[in-house]
């Protein structure tokens, strides 16, 4: 299994995110499958992902032959620092990246960086981004008879 990068595993998760957001209608699910096709990504790896949002809370599993996943709190309560959060793990075990320089000049900058990311994600909510993606034109999908948005 290829390693990514946590900057990897952000995007695709911010795509997962957005993709629920902004095509899930009356809270009805969105499927992997079609999260997959829209994006370009390959289910089989969007899914760890998106069992990683899941288990955070930001998505709910929906069982079922209509099931998928929706948004686990309203996308204004979301914020991309929660994203980022769900997603981030080490590729590499801890023992592998002992020694001086790495411990004194590189974790240190990493943490500092991660700080700044964090900083800059925590201004910005899940529907900040679906309202960009409305702004630079891009439709949602309508709701059905007998539906509404939210």
């Amino acid at each position: 299994m290829p390693m990514h990068s946590v900057r990897d595993r952000t995007a695709t998760a911010l795509i997962i995110m957005l993709d629920v957001a902004f095509h899930s209608i009356a809270g009805r699910p969105v499927s992997t499958i079609d999260i997959a096709d829209r994006s370009g990504l390959a289910r089989r790896g969007i899914e760890p992902i998106v069992q990683a949002l899941a288990r955070s809370g930001l998505l709910q599993g929906i069982r079922g032959p209509h099931g998928g996943y929706r948004l686990g709190h309203p996308a204004g309560e979301i914020l991309l620092a929660d994203i980022y959060r769900a997603t981030m793990h080490d590729d590499v075990p801890a023992e592998r990246r002992r020694g001086t320089l790495f411990n004194t000049v590189v974790r240190p900058f990493l943490d500092q960086m991660e700080g700044l990311l964090t900083h800059e994600y925590s201004k910005v909510t899940l529907h900040d981004f679906v309202r960009q993606a409305e702004t630079r034109g891009l439709q949602r999908p309508a709701a059905g008879p007998g539906c509404f948005s939210i």
